[in-house]
This record gives structure tokens, sequence and C-alpha cells, in this order.
């Protein structure tokens, strides 16, 4: 919760290794109405330690938009479809934005 409002809608972050399980990732998301969007950011690099030692890579970054309340099947599904050990899944909350839009977050596909 953000400092004790309630939230109803989300962006949950997650990086790829590759194109094909940034695609295979999104299209799940979308089609199992777990997200109203999945905007793909292709070949961003990414600088983080990894068991003790900086690791530098090119990845694919995924931007989610869906209703809060679908966070645990969201996570659920990455962790399923993802080749990571440890795959990023960071959800932020919503706490403002265009009525019309936030409506169609809550409701994906209308």
């Amino acid at each position: 919760m953000y400092a004790g409002m309630k939230v109803y809608y989300q962006v949950v972050i997650t990086t790829c290794a590759n194109a094909q399980q940034a695609q295979a990732i999104a299209h799940a998301l979308v089609e199992e109405s777990l997200a109203a969007c999945v905007n793909i950011v292709p070949q961003i690099q990414s600088v983080y330690l990894w068991q003790g030692s900086v690791q530098s890579d090119t990845e694919y970054l995924l931007v989610i938009k869906s209703s809060a309340d679908k966070f645990a099947a969201i996570e659920s599904r990455i962790k399923v479809l993802h080749s990571y050990e440890l795959p990023e899944i960071i959800a932020v909350p919503i706490i403002d934005g265009s009525v019309d839009y936030l409506a169609w977050l809550g409701a994906p596909g209308t």
C-alpha cells in the first residue's frame, strides 16, 4: 500500500534475456487478461551485482500495466515463463492517471 491508500492499478517491471522471451511473456500476460498492455523496450544495458561480481548484459525491459489485484498471478506467470534463476519482478503503484485509461487498465480488452 502507498502511505495507507488503496492502490487499484500498477506497473510491473521485469527484464528478459532476449526478444523471444520478452514477446512470449508479453503475449501470455495480455492473452490471459493479466495485463491490459505490455511495452517491450528493446536492448537496454543492465549493470548489476550477481553472486559477488559485477555483470553487464543487454536485456529487454517489459513495462506491464495492470490492476493491482493481479500481481500474484502476474508474478507466478512470469516465473513459469522466465529463464532467469531470479527474475526481476517489481510492482510500482499507479496513484493517479487519466480516468479513462485507468478504467481500461481495470478491464483489459475493452
